[in-house]
């Protein structure tokens, strides 16, 4: 099969390898994929740069991503053989394992395979792993935010254009932190604050009549810990799945005390297999009823992969990139 590896860690023009592997098979209780789409991630690029602290190669080799979408081609022994031929989206295909996504085809647990509705496409189904799984878990980690308030910041970004739709399907209403009418377009929010036009947290009151959120969804804790402090209610909590800015922020521990504020810092590769599936039964269902909109970025195909990881590493894109194999 064609696939792209990397045997070290460095730039993606330097370490990425475009060529023919073997072709994997399925063992008990996995599926065989035969994939039509890779989504790019910033944790794929970063692991390939080897930018995350103590990072070492855990394999000899390689192949990158997480997320990808495709066909069951075969099953193995345990797994039911109605599966073959239907249409899935993939999770965690690269998580402590050394075969990912960015290739023809990829093995792995049954259920790390999802039914997805045939009105979906495969590129855009590869976004979902991460992205919309990140979002939900944000989202809806404390329980139903009908009738809440939700501040979703960085809402240009893929896992906080997510957040918005699905907080807004749970029936929140939802406020989001962007840098640009552009990005507040792409965000699909119908609320939002220019966070580079004074102070947001006087903006959030303001908008809230003095109340403040009942729950934030945050991009970066490090750089929006003062604002959440400020806005978010007594007994409210913050989902945080990055701090780019600061990677070991000084916590405001008593200030979120006395508040009674709940705090999760999350990762999806860590989800429990009983709440990602809860997770995927929401979005298949958001998905039938094409009440979710998507932001894919058309990268090419699997030999353009250099350029599509240094895109991603650049920033200069709004939405997910995507190889079609």
């Amino acid at each position: 099969m064609k696939a792209v590896w990397y045997e070290r860690f460095g730039p993606a023009n330097e370490v990425l390898t475009f060529g023919d592997r073997a072709e994997p098979q399925p063992g008990a209780g996995e599926v065989l994929v035969r994939l039509h789409a890779t989504g790019i991630n910033p944790s794929d690029v970063k692991l390939r740069g080897g930018a995350r602290p103590g990072a070492v190669m855990e394999y000899p080799q390689v192949i990158p991503h997480s997320d990808g979408a495709g066909l069951i081609e075969a099953v193995g022994p345990g797994v039911d053989p109605g599966r073959v031929g239907q249409r899935v989206w993939t999770w965690n295909a690269a998580w402590q394992r050394p075969f990912g996504t960015a290739a023809e085809y990829v093995a792995l647990p049954s259920h790390q395979a999802v039914e997805m509705p045939d009105s979906v496409s495969f590129r855009e189904a590869a976004c979902f792993g991460i992205p919309a799984m990140t979002a939900w878990t944000a989202v809806f980690r404390d329980g139903p935010v009908a009738g809440k308030t939700v501040l979703v910041t960085g809402g240009a970004g893929t896992v906080g254009r997510y957040a918005i739709q699905m907080a807004r399907l749970g029936g929140a209403r939802v406020i989001t932190t962007v840098s640009s009418a552009e990005k507040a377009a792409h965000s699909t929010a119908e609320e939002w604050i220019n966070y580079r036009d004074g102070d947001p947290a006087e903006a959030v009151l303001e908008m809230t009549g003095g109340a403040g959120v009942d729950r934030i969804v945050d991009v970066d804790f490090a750089a929006n810990q003062a604002m959440a402090l400020k806005v978010i209610k007594p007994g409210g909590a913050i989902a945080a799945y990055a701090s780019v800015s600061e990677r070991e922020p000084v916590l405001s521990f008593y200030p979120f005390m006395f508040k009674n504020v709940t705090l999760h810092m999350l990762i999806v590769y860590q989800l429990d297999r009983a709440t990602h599936a809860r997770g995927a039964a929401d979005l298949t269902d958001w998905l039938a009823e094409g009440r979710l909109s998507h932001a894919v970025v058309p990268g090419g195909t699997l030999r353009d992969i250099v350029k599509a990881h240094e895109r991603v590493e650049t920033g200069a894109k709004l939405g997910t990139v995507v190889l079609d194999i």
